[in-house]
């Protein structure tokens, strides 16, 4: 693991954190995005955690240069507030996903794990806050399933329930199907609409205006 933070005090700290599990090991620390790139392509770490706002490179800049360049070198990005535009640009770029940086050390344990087997960690509950805010559908966009046409009835149904923050469990009891089956229209979901994860295909039900953020109210309200 890489963990990337332009703070000498967070890296160690998030060292100090995940170092006493055996499961993890901290092969290196960097304190930007342009070191962060040259030690991942030396060092091949599996999972790296990322800061967003950094110099030199910020996290964004450097997510999108492992993900072209390091395909399996997963990116879990950390951000600072909940409501910041950079998260959303992280996962454009190909972050699997993102957390808080007030998180519990549990719980960035867990989201690492989850990241390393290859699934995307998506707090629901911040991801619809922070595309009901950054994400816009132009005006006059098609509709979706005009512009998803190879997307079967069924599994646009799965992507709506993906996007509005069910699990994989979830999707399998709202539509009475195998958790098996879940997992096979996801596979299809994300090769047809070329998205690399769940953050992505979240975002992209968004952009293309299967699903709506409700506007108003405190507390970030999920979407509708």
């Amino acid at each position: 693991m890489l963990i990337v933070d332009d703070q000498p005090l967070v890296r160690r700290g998030l060292a100090l954190i995940l170092s006493p599990d055996p499961s993890f090991e901290v092969v290196a620390e960097a304190e930007n995005g342009e070191q962060a790139v040259a030690l991942a392509h030396r060092l091949r770490p599996d999972v790296v955690v990322m800061d967003i706002r950094m110099p030199v490179l910020d996290g964004v800049g450097a997510t999108q240069e492992l993900a072209r360049t390091l395909p399996d070198c997963r990116v879990l990005a950390l951000s600072t507030f909940d409501m910041d535009e950079y998260v959303v640009a992280a996962l454009r770029a190909g972050a699997c996903g993102f957390l808080p940086k007030d998180v519990s050390p549990e719980d960035l344990g867990a989201a690492i794990r989850t990241v390393h087997a290859g699934e995307a960690v998506v707090a629901p509950r911040l991801l619809t806050r922070l595309i009901s805010t950054y994400v816009r559908v132009p005006p006059g966009s098609p509709p979706p399933v005009a512009e998803t046409g190879e997307l079967t009835p069924r599994e646009v149904e799965v992507w709506r329930l993906m996007a509005t923050g069910l699990d994989n469990t979830g999707i399998s009891r709202a539509l009475e199907i195998s958790h098996s089956t879940v997992k096979n229209y996801i596979t299809s979901i994300f090769g047809k609409l070329d998205v690399r994860d769940r953050a992505q295909a979240v975002i992209a039900a968004y952009e293309s205006g299967l699903v709506t953020a409700r506007t108003g109210g405190a507390g970030g309200r999920g979407p509708e």
